[in-house]
């Protein structure tokens, strides 16, 4: 016999219907501002669909000299290498922590912790990063922030669920510690390492602070700091390192391209990790 839906799940239904809608609109409005003539995003001032569909915008900033592509491959690379070597040092360090006889065990999740509320602040973390020598360096976007204290204990407390009969019995049938980690732990964790490589490349991928703080040189910024250069300069040839002034690019076409070029790639990881995140999510946050 089907029941009627209570006034709860319609009201809850109509709010995060509301909800999906204001989050998609801005982004549909952007990539249609950014496939709309100069004279369209003049004259009107919201619309999800453009009268005439212009891609001169992109095809401006991929013919430029490199500048936006440099950045955009600077981009790819450093969340590349970043979101490997989180993945790397996040579930060396909680697999350990996840041994419930592990000597100190307390003592170092007291201090993971500890790291989780207080901190040294802005100030301190550039001056140890520049005394390392990592200023001007893409390792400066990776390192400082490479083992998250929230996702290092979301890790362990997945790897503590898993199931130790499997772990001991590899054990028994001689097999290493390590390889246990290997061959038995890894392949179990898909969900959680889905999850964070997710988290990861997001995170690195929309960094502007660090490439703001340690990267001084322009032929090293990353695409978000692109990003804020073309929507703030009020010369965009200069920023795109167009040398012909004749050369007029569509200002506000070119902002609106730029800002979807920037934002499309990190978000087409997601179909491809979604059946992953939620179980990862779940698992790894219910018990401590």
């Amino acid at each position: 016999m089907r029941t009627r839906p209570s006034v709860f799940d319609v009201l809850n239904v109509l709010v995060l219907t509301a909800i999906a809608i204001s989050t998609v609109l801005p982004f549909v409005y952007v990539l249609a501002g950014s496939l709309a003539s100069e004279a369209e995003i003049g004259e009107r001032s919201f619309f999800l669909w453009p009268r005439e569909v212009v891609t001169g915008t992109y095809r401006y900033i991929f013919a430029t000299n490199g500048a936006f592509v440099r950045s955009l491959i600077v981009t790819i690379a450093v969340t590349a290498v970043g979101t490997l070597v989180h993945l790397a040092l996040t579930f060396t360090m909680a697999y350990p922590l996840a041994k419930r006889r592990l000597p100190g065990r307390n003592l170092l999740l007291s201090l993971v912790v500890f790291t989780m509320v207080f901190s040294g602040g802005l100030i301190p973390l550039y001056l140890v990063v520049r005394n390392v020598g990592l200023l001007n360096s893409y390792w400066a976007l990776i390192l400082p922030a490479a083992i998250s204290p929230f996702y290092l204990i979301i890790v362990k407390n997945f790897l503590q669920e898993l199931p130790v009969e499997l772990q001991e019995a590899a054990e028994i049938d001689g097999c290493t510690e390590l390889g246990v980690f290997w061959r038995i732990v890894l392949p179990l964790s898909k969900p959680i390492l889905a999850t964070m490589a997710l988290f990861f490349a997001v995170g690195i991928w929309n960094d502007f602070m660090s490439p703001l703080l340690y990267i001084s040189d322009p032929s090293m910024w990353t695409l978000q700091m692109f990003v804020r250069q073309v929507t703030v300069s009020p010369d965009v040839n200069s920023t795109l390192g167009v040398g012909d002034p004749n050369i007029q690019p569509p200002e506000q076409g070119l902002k609106f391209a730029v800002i979807v070029v920037a934002t499309l790639p990190i978000l087409l990881m997601y179909p491809f990790l979604q059946k992953h995140f939620a179980k990862g999510m779940l698992i790894g946050s219910v018990k401590g």
